[in-house]
């Protein structure tokens, strides 16, 4: 239980970078470049954008600190995976905008902030969470050690074995 605490702590405080720079990114885009008076799809390009470059800071932060103690020795699948789970979020953060701009028309700054940084996010989160412990960095995920070379065979101990 103490270290369930301490993993959603952790995974809060990285979180909350993650969640400043992507309202930082999402609120300088939706603002100018991409104004829906600039570009119909900006509000939702926006957040792509900002949530991208959030997951980038998310994913340092949870591998080297929230689940230092089971990231996987194979970064790559890992990291796929975290993108994989990362974009999850994403998307359910964007169906809670689109849903808010687009069918229910609050097209305001403040209706795209709420939308998606306060709902999506929400449900995002709670996503996001669950998935990277249980699966991503689960402690139940045991790679075992391949030989150096395919043709050594490590030897058993038989008196341990």
């Amino acid at each position: 239980m103490r270290q369930l605490l301490t993993q959603l702590v952790r995974f809060g405080l990285v979180g909350g970078i993650g969640l400043v720079v992507d309202v930082a990114v999402f609120n300088a885009l939706r603002l100018t470049v991409l104004a829906p008076e600039n570009l119909h799809e900006g509000p939702v390009v926006a957040k792509v954008i900002s949530t991208t470059l959030a997951i980038g800071c998310n994913w340092l932060g949870n591998r080297y600190w929230t689940f230092r103690e089971h990231r996987s020795p194979r970064a790559t699948r890992e990291g796929l995976e975290f993108a994989l789970v990362s974009v999850g979020g994403m998307l359910i953060g964007l169906a809670c905008l689109w849903v808010s701009h687009y069918v229910l028309g609050f097209t305001s700054v403040l209706a795209d902030n709420i939308a998606s940084n306060v709902v999506g996010l929400a449900l995002g989160t709670v996503f996001r969470f669950a998935l990277y412990r249980w699966w991503v960095f689960s402690p139940t995920r045991v790679t075992r050690p391949r030989p150096a070379r395919p043709d050594v065979v490590p030897e058993i101990d038989e008196a341990t074995a």
